[in-house]
């Protein structure tokens, strides 16, 4: 049976990235990050790892791949989309949201698209 071992963005700054979604999702290098690769685990080590590797590519405006970060309820994602932004994201002018979202669209500093999802809505 095979699982998810890790889950790998292409980004224009490895440093920079690194320094993002180590505070974003409190996962640590499993080993000495360089300036083109890093696998970044779980601290708690459970879940899959998110390796960060250089790339010239630009982003994709509606990548078919992306992250779904998961709050518990409405509170939860509010308090985190405050923090994610506050760590460097930004908030994307999504022209797909649903009437009512469930998911708020946000770009890390490299311009990747993520979500941050909440939980408890029906």
């Amino acid at each position: 049976m095979l699982t998810i071992g890790s889950i790998v963005l292409g980004v224009s700054d490895v440093p920079r990235a690194t320094a993002f979604w180590t505070r974003a999702l409190s996962y640590v290098p499993r080993d000495e990050p360089g300036d083109d690769w890093v696998v970044l685990v779980p601290s708690s080590g459970h879940g899959p790892g998110l390796s960060l590797g250089r790339s010239d590519v630009p982003p994709q405006p509606r990548p078919r791949v992306h992250l779904d970060l998961y709050a518990t309820d409405a509170a939860a994602q509010a308090a985190e989309v405050k923090r994610l932004l506050a760590l460097g994201a930004r908030r994307v002018d999504w022209d797909s949201y649903p009437e009512d979202p469930d998911f708020v669209v946000l770009a890390d500093p490299d311009d990747n698209l993520f979500c941050v999802i909440d939980t408890s809505h029906p």
